[in-house]
């Protein structure tokens, strides 16, 4: 368990689209907005610790076609979460406004989650070298998700205090360059 959570902690505190969306959603519409990011994330997590517990994200991993197609999707939802954040880094202004237009911070983060492939690989790749039974799989799939909550949600804490406008306008510059990168990287590399 020591070696699962060391390999866990690594890998959740690495910047990547899950942080990214975190820490814009927060500046951008404030703390609820970051932490129910983070709440969509993880239960995008879990979604793949119970398809990895049942071995369906394996079969993704190795059907090309269905592979190829989850990759494109997610690629496409991060450039476009990515352009929005560009557009409203250049105007200067909030993209969603406090009454709620707009996607929801929960489903940006559930739907990014989903729409990543790598979290497909990391889960078939991963867990099944620390366990092979569902409970064990499935064990490790929760506390994944539980870790990757704590950090996304103190993300959220502290990046509250950056909703300044012209941080805001930064952090919205700088996460829509990030995103968009992230995404056209997605788009384009081999497996």
């Amino acid at each position: 368990m020591i070696a699962f959570l060391v390999v866990a902690v690594v890998l959740i505190v690495s910047p990547g689209p899950d942080f990214a969306l975190t820490v814009r959603n927060t500046v951008a519409r404030g703390r609820r907005a970051g932490v129910s990011t983070a709440a969509g994330v993880v239960s995008g997590q879990l979604v793949w610790g119970l398809a990895a517990a049942v071995g369906v994200a394996a079969l993704l991993v190795a059907s090309r076609p269905a592979f190829l197609a989850l990759r494109l999707a997610g690629a496409a939802y991060l450039i476009f979460l990515g352009l929005q954040a560009l557009v409203a880094a250049w105007r200067g202004t909030r993209i969603y406004s406090r009454s709620g237009r707009g996607r929801s911070p929960y489903v940006q983060g559930f739907l990014s989650n989903l729409g990543n492939p790598k979290m497909a690989i990391f889960f078939t790749s991963l867990l099944p070298q620390f366990g092979e039974s569902f409970a064990v799989l499935l064990g490790h799939a929760l506390v994944f998700a539980a870790l990757t909550l704590v950090w996304l949600v103190f993300v959220a804490r502290i990046g509250d205090a950056l909703r300044v406008p012209a941080v805001r306008r930064a952090v919205d510059a700088v996460s829509g360059v990030v995103l968009v990168a992230l995404g056209s990287r997605l788009a384009v590399e081999r497996r």
